[in-house]
Order: C-alpha cells, then sequence, then structure tokens
C-alpha cells in the first residue's frame, strides 16, 4: 500500500531534510494508514536536535510542547499542529517517566516503542517504510505484540498495558499471549499510575472502540480494574456492555456522548457513587455533574417508564408531562439516549423492554411537551412573590405549596392561571399544620 501522507506533512518533512536532517513520518498515523483508517494526526522523527528543529521553522511557528523529551510542535501553513520528535532512546525509567537520551538511530527510536504496529516509519522522501520488528504483519494478522521483550516494555510505562488493551478493542485484533502475560503481571502495578493516565485511557476506550466492553471486561479479568478503579472492578456484565449500545462520541460539538457512555458504563451504581468515582479519576466537573444528573433523573423515571411503554398502550399526556417534569427540558435527549442504550442492552439479552418504535414515539412527544407544557416552577403564572402578597407566610410551607402547584398543573395545564393557582394555594395554606385549628390567622 502506498501511503499518502497530507501535503502539509511532506512540506514539514521536506523543510527538516532540505537541513540536512533525516526526517520520517512514525506512530499511529502509518498504523492506521496501513489499516485504511483516516488518521488526521502526523508526527514526525527526526535526526535534528529540538533546538535544530526549532531553528528551521523559526519560534513563532513551534511550540516547546515536551522539549526535555525531544518533542516539539510545528505549525503547519494551515496551522496544524504535528510533533517532531528527535530520534530518541530510554535511559531510565521507573514505570511511569522516563530519561531519554538524543543522537541515536531511527532503529534505536523505533525499538523505545511499544507494540510492533506503532514501530513503523516512512520516509517520503524515499518512499521506504522501516519495519524491523514486523509491524506489518502483525497488522495483517491482527495482532499487538509489544516490541522486544514484553516485560520489559511494561515495566518501561505501566500504561502500555491499558493502551495494549485499548489497540485489540478499537481494531478487533487478539493480543500476542506473550503480551497478554506481561499485561496481566503488570496489573498489580497499575495503581502507579497518576489518576489522570487512567482516565485519559478510559476517555480514549470510550472514544475510539466501538463496543467498550471488548476492552473493559479485559481489564477485569487482567486485574486492571482492581488495581486503578476498584469500584469498577464488580460491575454486573450488563453495565459493562451498556456503553457499546450507546453512540460513539462524535465531534466537538457532540462532548457529551462520552459523559452518557460512563453513565452506561456506572448505570448499577447510585449518581453519588459514580460522582465519586469520577471525581477520584480528576474527571472535569461538568463531566462528573453530567453522569451524576443522567443516572439520578434515570433512577426516578426508569420504572414508570419501562411499565407504561411494555404494556404498549400510549402513555397519557399527562404521564408525559410528569416524565419531562421529572427529567427537565434540558435533559430529555441526554436521559432519552441513556434510556435507549440502557434498554437495547438488555434486548440483546432476551429481556422484555421497550420497543425502539415506542421510545422514538415517546421521545418525540417530550420533546413537543418540553417546549409547550408549563412543567417547571418558572412556567407557572403565580410565583412566590404572588403568594406572599396573597398572605402566604415565606419558609418551607410556601415552598411546597408551589410545589404542590406545580403538580396540579403538570397534571392539568389547564389549571395554570392566576386565579385557579392563588385559591388553591390558599386552600393549601390553610390545611397545613401551621394552621390546623385556626380560622383566622391575623
Amino acid at each position: 500500500m502506498k501511503l499518502q501522507p497530507p501535503a502539509t506533512v511532506l512540506e514539514i518533512a521536506h523543510a527538516l531534510e532540505g537541513a540536512g536532517h533525516e526526517t520520517w513520518c512514525v506512530g499511529g498515523a502509518i498504523r492506521d494508514a496501513l489499516l485504511g483508517h483516516p488518521h488526521l494526526d502526523w508526527d514526525l522523527a527526526t535526526s535534528a536536535t529540538p533546538a535544530q528543529v526549532r531553528e528551521v521553522f523559526g519560534h513563532k511557528r513551534t511550540i516547546p510542547v515536551g522539549i526535555d523529551f525531544g518533542t516539539v510542535g510545528v505549525l503547519d501553513r494551515v496551522g496544524k499542529m504535528h510533533e517532531v520528535t528527535t530520534f530518541r532512546r530510554d535511559v531510565k525509567t521507573d514505570g511511569r517517566h522516563a530519561e531519554v537520551e538524543f543522537g541515536v538511530s531511527l532503529d534505536d527510536d523505533l525499538a523505545r516503542r511499544d507494540f510492533t504496529i506503532n514501530a513503523i516509519a516512512y520516509s517520503p522522501s524515499r518512499d521506504e517504510i522501516r519495519d524491523p520488528f514486523h509491524g506489518q504483519l502483525d497488522i495483517e494478522n491482527r495482532v499487538v505484540r509489544a516490541v522486544g521483550d514484553p516485560d520489559a516494555r511494561m515495566r518501561e510505562d505501566r500504561l502500555r498495558a491499558l493502551r495494549a488493551i485499548r489497540f485489540a478493542a478499537r481494531f478487533g485484533f487478539t493480543i500476542d499471549p506473550a503480551t497478554r502475560n506481561a499485561i496481566e503481571a503488570s496489573a498489580p502495578f497499575l495503581g502507579r499510575l497518576s489518576r489522570e493516565r487512567v482516565k485519559q485511557e478510559l476517555d480514549k476506550t470510550m472514544e475510539q472502540v466501538r463496543c467498550p466492553s471488548a476492552a473493559l471486561e479485559t481489564w477485569s479479568v487482567t486485574g486492571a480494574f482492581r488495581s486503578v478503579v476498584p469500584s469498577l472492578d464488580a460491575l454486573p456484565r450488563e453495565a459493562v456492555e451498556t456503553p457499546d449500545f450507546l453512540a460513539k462520541p462524535g465531534p466537538p460539538t457532540r462532548p457529551a456522548r462520552r459523559g452518557i457512555r460512563f453513565a452506561g458504563l456506572m448505570i448499577a451504581l447510585e449518581a453519588r457513587v459514580a460522582a465519586d468515582v469520577l471525581a477520584d479519576l480528576r474527571a472535569s466537573r461538568a463531566e462528573i455533574q453530567l453522569v451524576a444528573m443522567l443516572l439520578e433523573r434515570w433512577g426516578v423515571v426508569k420504572e414508570s417508564l419501562s411499565a407504561a411503554l411494555v404494556a404498549q398502550q400510549p402513555p397519557s399526556d399527562a404521564e408525559v408531562r410528569a416524565w419531562v417534569a421529572l427529567i427537565g427540558r434540558l435533559h430529555i435527549g441526554a436521559v432519552m439516549r441513556l434510556a435507549s442504550g440502557v434498554w437495547a442492552s438488555a434486548r440483546a439479552r432476551g429481556e422484555i423492554v421497550p420497543s425502539p418504535r415506542s421510545i422514538h414515539a415517546l421521545y418525540r412527544r417530550m420533546l413537543v411537551s418540553a417546549l409547550r407544557d408549563p412543567i417547571d416552577l418558572g412556567a407557572l403564572a403565580v410565583d412566590g412573590d404572588d403568594l406572599r402578597r396573597a398572605g402566604i407566610l415565606p419558609g418551607p410551607g410556601l415552598g411546597r405549596i408551589l410545589q404542590a402547584l406545580l403538580a396540579s398543573v403538570v397534571a392539568d395545564p389547564a389549571r395554570n392561571t392566576t386565579d385557579w393557582l392563588l385559591q388553591e394555594a390558599q386552600r393549601l395554606d390553610a390545611e397545613s399544620p401551621r394552621n390546623a385549628g385556626h380560622t383566622d390567622r391575623r
């Protein structure tokens, strides 16, 4: 197969070679091109030192993203950054960080990489593939195999165990037996990884793998979950499988999809517990809040939703309004996507669950209700100030009356008039324990 890096990448390579520095395209872009997959991040390896790379392109076009490890970001002519890394080899590692030495050959650089499928280089000027560890053969045979000694590779960087699992699941490859043994031997030491690195690997699994359960189950059986996220080690199989039935995250315009997949994974956990797990993994506050909200709202509506839809009779308008009120106008889409995934997973196991057609029909009705119906306090024809002016004292009792008024309006939107709501509020206030036995509160 002829590899065709983008013209912008070729320009960077030609500039470096024109300055006398051997340069090769390396890494995941080569692997993905050989697999026939699109890959946008083309990186390069070169004999040039970081200082020489910056000299060739100037400081305005270079960013010292990892200069201590030999990596300089070079902006191409359209402003996209590509990592350009000096040929290097590891001198010392502790399973998390490495000390590197420059001034080595391309083959030395490829020898320090994790797996054979990632240790392939391509020279555009020579139209030559350098593959000293037979990565192309492993791609053909669909195998993830460590470069050289698998145990040594895992000791150099413990994250490689999780990366191997992700690559195998992403491409539908098997893991070479010796590499698999090294992963299992490395599992007890994975707790040394930073929480951020573990979360990044889980994120990539959710983002890149069509069926994450293929990776997550391997995390479980190899002992990886037990070491890095014990709270997820005992998840039931149906929870591990649920993300498979939720859409893979797409472009940046849909950032919530990864959070929905995490909610599916943690569907058996209480919202509070899931939030604690994500906080421990250093997830963003927005993602923690999204997952906790999804699990909380799903827990409130799942039984009534399922029962109504399985009955194969369209739910009443009042039921739809009640569900929308419990979920919230802005969260209908996310909660119903989670519900669809949970039910699809259960359907695949042979359980009786709502049909896709009934789910879609309900979703459309919910959207109409969310746009049209008074289903939250802000949509009531009265507010707290109106009730206080009507003589209802401020405090918790007033809040309870507002909630009762909302429930009445959700049941029958025709009640959402100022006169009816004020009369009902005064009736509820008169019947409250605080006013029992008093005919004149003044």
